[in-house]
């Protein structure tokens, strides 16, 4: 048996209903961990749901600003610490972009998960002690040259829990962080273009920019055929996605891959997407969705989507995106790392 330590963003809780990809793919290593009979242990803001041990590191309701990002770093830093010199993991995995701010101290393995695009990073991430590793070929190709990586490990979602539903609306679906690196005025925009309702589920968490692109960008949008329904989980969350005509990806930076992507493609439904870092890769345009360049094609392949048959959004899923292979790789490199301490 090994233990493994997972250290979250310090800001973001975890759960197998997060909204953050890198959340829900914490969640998902700690269920594997627990069921394949080792120790997981994750340091998480309070009120995160785990199935291993949670080690709690407090909770801030915002506004995210500096201050509150400095006081969440120190006490993720303390957290780590003592997790080390008290529980002796094997492995500590880090899944936050600021994980210089609380690295453990040598000589811990350790593992970084580079959830986000390579830029979003400080430079000194990639020098250090640090064992690295992309989520997609298209990420690792953005990495700044010369950085030593472990090979990729491809996202992969539950493929039990996303199936096709019984039956398809006339609606398009949005679902997601609600800030402006994912252009969701734009989805709004090609779906009014294209006379169709639109359904946006997410959340906005309480940073300042983010605040201020729901207030300027996304409310006044609001209303007629736009409806916010606000951040879902569980079933709810499943059947939006099966019901849907499309699910709209209309990023605006370098996505290093994308689960909500994968989880509509598993329910059977197709996605429109930009051609934003890893969603080419995700998406077989005119096979699983169509990628467009602008608002105007978006809104135009909302029409031609229905063209793409729901049998091969789930095909694709069940041939690459299962989540088994994605957590039997990270035990392989928890395994790995633990045996050359």
């Amino acid at each position: 048996m090994i233990t493994v330590l997972q250290v979250a963003h310090p800001l973001a809780r975890v759960g197998p209903d997060a909204v953050g990809g890198a959340e829900q793919v914490l969640a998902a290593l700690d269920r594997a961990i627990v069921a394949a009979g080792h120790r997981s242990l994750v340091i998480a803001p309070t009120g995160s749901s785990v199935f291993g041990e949670l080690i709690a590191s407090g909770a801030d309701e915002g506004p995210f600003d500096d201050d509150t990002m400095r006081r969440a770093r120190a006490r993720h830093h303390s957290a780590v610490a003592d997790a080390v010199a008290e529980r002796r993991p094997d492995v500590v995995h880090l899944h936050g972009v600021d994980f210089l701010s609380y690295l453990p101290p040598p000589p811990t393995p350790a593992l970084a998960t580079l959830h986000l695009p390579p830029s979003f990073y400080p430079r000194e991430a990639f020098d250090s002690h640090v064992r690295l590793h992309c989520v997609s070929s298209a990420q690792q190709r953005q990495l700044p040259p010369g950085t030593s990586t472990l090979p990729p490990i491809p996202n992969g979602v539950d493929l039990q829990r996303f199936r096709p539903g019984t039956r398809k609306s006339g609606q398009v679906v949005v679902m997601g962080r609600i800030c402006p690196d994912k252009g969701i005025h734009l989805a709004i925009e090609a779906a009014r273009a294209a006379g169709v309702r639109l359904v946006l589920a997410g959340e906005c968490f309480p940073y300042p920019a983010h605040l201020a692109y729901f207030e300027t960008e996304i409310a006044p949008r609001l209303g007629g055929t736009i409806e916010y329904v606000g951040s879902l989980g569980g079933d709810e969350k499943v059947q939006l996605l099966a019901s849907a005509r499309a699910l709209l990806v209309p990023s605006l930076v370098a996505e290093t891959s994308s689960l909500v992507a994968m989880e509509a493609l598993a329910c059977g439904t197709p996605v429109i997407a930009f051609p934003s870092g890893a969603l080419p890769e995700v998406v077989d345009d005119g096979v699983t969705g169509l990628i467009v360049s602008d608002v105007a094609s978006m809104a135009a392949a909302i029409w031609d989507i229905e063209r793409i048959d729901p049998r091969a959004c789930r095909a694709a899923a069940e041939a690459r995106f299962s989540l088994t292979p994605t957590t039997a790789r990270y035990l392989e490199v928890y395994t790995r790392l633990a045996r050359h301490t």
